[in-house]
């Protein structure tokens, strides 16, 4: 497994594009002072050791020998031993409606992007437990089985977006049916649970009957609501209009609380809606306390090799190039056309 040891230095690279920028303006000051002397190709035989290649070749290799330098400051490792480690944790299983409506901004700066902050913020809370990631509209697709890489999780959530599933609609019920299918059937003691998030505006099949039946597996089931009983209007990514249904009339879509309602109480679970507080992280954090702990088993790397050196003779060889690389061309290799 790779990864940086310190990834904070990559922030640096930041640097790449403002050096770039300064780098052309600098030639485009120098052009415009040239062209004030006389006519460029008058200058060039009166300048024949000039090379215009030379100075953009010395000033690449120093921005290569930059971005190396930042890589090997953030500390590069591979994973080398694979060691066993146990915990007392249960199984999740979040599933995300990715359907239009949560495009609507009846929450701010929309639904979409107040459950992944949410949902970023729960993860954090289960670094003990297995996670899974499904997403869902018309239909439900895996996004990540069950595992004890909650990072992955949280990367997986970043991702999450509207256009991932292309059946439009929202169908609750097969969104829980599918994560059922995700837990492990090994261990019987241990809680699982699905957590749904989604507006509730469940359009395609018997959601709560579905949450009925994860009960009785033993999965409890708890919602997330996401919007305003008000509602708002579905934006059209990429303009200024909103969804219209076949009259022309703009959709406003509103949460549907007491559906939200009715399948977390089909499922034993519990109900929260999304807010500007961390309320909504505390709650599900609650009910995920409840559920019985088994021992979890799982692989993770407990040595890392540093692997900066091959970096730091690569940067050690291009700034040797660039010092014995001159800006004028020299007259001992000037039959070379190298930089001409």
């Amino acid at each position: 497994m790779f990864r940086f040891a310190r990834p904070e230095f990559l922030y640096l690279l930041i640097l790449v594009p403002v050096l770039i920028g300064f780098f052309y303006y600098a030639l485009i000051i120098k052009s415009k002072r040239l062209k004030t002397l006389g006519n460029k190709a008058l200058l060039r035989t009166l300048m024949p050791e000039a090379s215009r290649i030379r100075p953009r070749a010395k000033f690449y290799l120093l921005l290569v020998a930059l971005v190396l330098s930042i890589f090997m400051m953030a500390g590069p490792q591979f994973g080398t031993k694979l060691e066993k480690q146990k915990r007392q944790g249960a199984e999740v299983v979040i599933a995300v409606d990715v359907s239009n409506s949560m495009l609507s901004q009846d929450l701010k700066p929309d639904r979409m992007s107040r459950a992944k902050r949410i949902l970023g913020g729960l993860i954090d809370n289960l670094q003990e437990d297995k996670v899974a990631l499904m997403v869902f509209a018309g239909d439900a697709y895996v996004q990540m089985p069950l595992t004890t890489d909650v990072s992955s999780a949280k990367m997986f959530l970043s991702n999450i977006n509207p256009g991932m599933v292309p059946i439009q609609g929202t169908a609750i019920g097969m969104a829980i049916k599918r994560s059922m299918s995700l837990f492990s059937n090994t261990d019987t003691n241990v809680g699982k649970t699905i957590i749904i998030i989604t507006d509730g505006e469940n359009h395609e099949d018997d959601a709560v009957a579905m949450s009925k039946k994860a009960l009785e597996s033993g999965i409890t089931v708890n919602v997330m609501g996401v919007g305003t009983p008000e509602g708002a209007p579905i934006p059209i990514a990429g303009t200024n209009s909103f969804r219209k249904d076949k009259y022309g009339n703009v959709v406003v879509t509103k949460l549907n609380e007491s559906m939200c309602q009715e399948i977390a109480s089909a499922g034993g679970g519990a109900y929260v809606k999304a807010d500007n507080s961390s309320a909504a992280v505390r709650a599900l954090t609650s009910e995920l306390e409840k559920l019985s702990k088994s021992e979890i088993e799982s692989q993770v790397y407990s040595q890392y090799n540093e692997q900066y050196t091959v970096i730091a003779w690569i940067v050690l060889i291009l700034l040797v190039v660039e010092c014995l690389l001159l800006e004028r061309k020299n007259p001992l290799f000037k039959n070379i056309k190298l930089f001409s």
